[in-house]
């Protein structure tokens, strides 16, 4: 009823499962859950509220404790909904599963001593942060593996303004690879 984005179903099926007996505490980290899982970005909020929740029903206990828990269930029904964050996060551990333990590429690392720097370490950084719009464009990825797009966000919520960023900078990496 969450993920459907029905609060007053999540309520009923919240106070049946504590009416039960349910542990607290396992429904506040389902809650916990939810956020990340099934919210994610599109409202960062959540997760904070559902963390809060839980530290004011540890607080507080039983019954009032509960109110902060029947709070949450109704932010997490009315929020925008995206798994985004979820999925990319297990590509990319398919991903790093799949690939090993491959170094990063050599221009991100730090070169401390004259050695490292003889190796080409931090060669050819770029730091966003001088660069024109903070985005250097610069690959991360190991020597020998190609660019993933792990993270493919839904653009509900607050994940809207992070699509277009993410839209905006693939164009500028292949603008940049051109050159």
């Amino acid at each position: 009823s969450v993920r459907g984005s029905d609060p007053d179903a999540a309520l009923y099926y919240l106070v049946r499962m504590l009416d039960g007996g349910e542990d607290r505490l396992f429904l506040a980290r389902r809650l916990v859950r939810m956020a990340v899982e099934d919210i994610g970005l599109a409202d960062p909020t959540a997760l904070m509220i559902c963390n809060e929740a839980t530290a004011a029903y540890e607080r507080l206990g039983s019954p009032e404790g509960e109110l902060a828990l029947a709070q949450a269930v109704i932010h997490l029904a009315t929020a925008p909904k995206s798994n985004a964050a979820y999925t990319a996060y297990k590509a990319a551990r398919a991903a790093a599963r799949e690939t090993g333990s491959l170094e990063p590429p050599a221009h991100i690392l730090n070169a401390p001593t004259k050695m490292m720097k003889n190796l080409g370490y931090g060669a050819d950084y770029q730091y966003d942060h001088d660069a024109e719009g903070q985005f250097s464009g610069q690959i991360y990825f190991p020597d020998g593996m190609e660019r993933q797009d792990f993270y493919q966000p839904k653009g509900a919520g607050r994940e809207a303004p992070i699509r277009e960023k993410l839209e905006q900078w693939a164009k500028l990496r292949r603008e940049r690879a051109k050159e």
